[in-house]
């Protein structure tokens, strides 16, 4: 038995899943009961895993290598995670240091401070303070 608590448009909601038979789930919502069909089975995707005898050990995958920026290549500092931009330490024309603080990312309930990751000067911020944005980003774009 599992229970779970869920707050939609502000009402806290308990519910509990009891028993599953098959395509049915006996579920309780705070204090009331409900049997619930789902549309198939819910079948476990298990694959065997395949063993062989070997005597050599496997090799390992090559390492993946990727240029490094140039004096003139453009290239944007990327958003290690989703969150909301709290606060932005440079402005554009600004020349920039390796490691120096570009701007302040809230994530988890936590402050980051994205960094820049080479020497340059800020061509671009793609970001706004406040706004909300995805893993992968570009935020700030190095020249």
């Amino acid at each position: 038995m599992k229970e779970y608590k869920y707050k939609i448009n502000g009402n806290l909601y308990k519910v509990t899943v009891g028993e599953i038979d098959g395509n049915k789930a006996h579920i309780e919502v705070n204090g009331t009961s409900y049997t619930v069909e789902m549309e198939r089975d819910v079948k476990p995707k298990i694959k065997p895993v395949m063993r062989t005898a070997s005597t050599t050990p496997a090799a390992p995958p090559p390492a993946i290598s990727r240029p490094a920026a140039t004096e003139n290549q453009k290239s944007g500092i990327k958003s290690p995670l989703p969150g909301v931009i709290l606060d932005i330490k440079v402005k554009e024309g600004d020349s920039v240091k390796r490691g120096q603080t570009l701007l302040i990312l809230e994530a988890m309930k936590m402050e980051n401070d994205i960094k820049s990751d080479r020497d340059g000067k800020v061509v671009a911020i793609n970001v706004s303070k406040g706004e909300s944005i995805l893993e992968g980003t570009d935020l700030i774009i190095i020249e």
